[in-house]
């Protein structure tokens, strides 16, 4: 097929990797921007190469019939607003976590694309790690046996010495710890367990820390999930640590157990079963967007487009089973009592 053109709504950090992202695989290349603030079109040039156009309106790049998709990268309460103008605009749509700040507006979304039949895909990209990519194929391979337990973990210290802090710290801006960036953690537990959630059970504080006091709401969650088979998960989203970068995951299941790269399974004969056998994926390490699979994960929403079915892993339908979650988990949080879902 013929490259995709893509356009980026907003022009900051996240949109930077999206960009290389983009134009890194074999079927798109960024072709369009607009951002609130303005962009010469020489430092596009300089940056990302030559044939970015800079629109000053949104109205303007969305009535443009050469480009195919819309990238939205622009602040978490303006997502919603964007996506449903991209999708009425007859555009694909790569769409940054979270979705929107309110169950209501991911519903809006839902129904935008819905009516314009446009195909979407949805930042949760750690389910194209190495990682999680891996971790996947070792419980399909029946490896762990049926896993009854699960619990996947976001620390990452998001405070004034990261970029995004300025508006991360506001309710507006960042809404709770885990839609803030727990929600990759949140998300990743759904990808091994499955989304048939029922309960939902969250306690949150934060940190008295100085570095995080001006945060709106609290950083630190804990979040149970029960599954329809009776099976529990657990995610702790702790944005306001001071640690290194970890992505914890471990998975307990009746033949075995996944701890980050190393697993024991009574299934493979001659095993040790005090020690680890190691894994050879690299862990997903980083908050830096530099450093997230986006390359991999555009290249499959590419690919769907071009056979016109729906992406596997982070469509837009599956995006919505983990915001469902993520809502009823601060609901929870914020009444102090759990949280049943249909």
């Amino acid at each position: 097929m013929s490259k995709l053109n893509v356009g980026i709504i907003g022009y900051g950090w996240v949109a930077t990797a999206h960009i290389a992202a983009i134009n890194a695989t074999a079927h798109a290349r960024v072709t369009a921007v607009h951002s609130s603030r303005p962009v010469d079109p020489a430092t596009l040039t300089a940056l990302h190469g030559p044939g970015i156009r800079f629109f000053e309106t949104l109205e303007g790049m969305l009535a443009d019939p050469s480009i195919h998709v819309i990238s939205i990268c622009s602040y978490p309460w303006l997502h919603a607003e964007h996506a449903q103008a991209a999708a009425k605009a007859g555009k694909h749509l790569i769409l940054e976590k979270p979705l929107a700040l309110s169950w209501d507006d991911c519903l809006a979304v839902r129904d935008a694309v819905a009516d314009a039949g446009v195909l979407t895909c949805v930042c949760f990209e750690c389910r194209y790690s190495a990682q999680f990519l891996s971790t996947r194929s070792v419980i399909d391979a029946g490896l762990l046996g049926e896993v009854h337990y699960g619990e996947i973990d976001y620390y990452h210290g998001i405070g004034p010495w990261y970029g995004q802090y300025r508006w991360n710290v506001t309710r507006k801006g960042g809404g709770s710890s885990l839609l803030s960036a727990g929600c990759h953690a949140l998300d990743a537990l759904l990808l091994c367990l499955g989304s048939d959630v029922v309960e939902v059970h969250s306690m949150s504080t934060k940190s008295r820390s100085a570095d995080f006091t001006p945060y709106e709401y609290d950083t630190s969650a804990v979040t149970l999930v029960r599954f329809r088979d009776g099976r529990v998960g657990k995610t702790a989203s702790i944005i306001d640590c001071m640690q290194p970068y970890y992505f914890h995951t471990h998975l307990v299941g009746s033949h075995g157990s996944l701890l980050d790269n190393r697993f024991h399974s009574s299934r493979l004969a001659g095993l040790n079963k005090n020690q680890w056998s190691n894994l050879s994926f690299p862990l997903v390490d980083s908050g830096d967007v530099k450093d997230h699979p986006y390359q991999n994960q555009f290249e499959a929403f590419f690919a769907a487009i071009g056979r016109r079915e729906e992406m596997k892993l982070t469509s837009l339908t599956d995006a919505l089973q983990t915001h469902r979650v993520i809502f009823a988990a601060d609901e929870s949080a914020r009444t102090g009592r759990p949280v049943a879902l249909s």
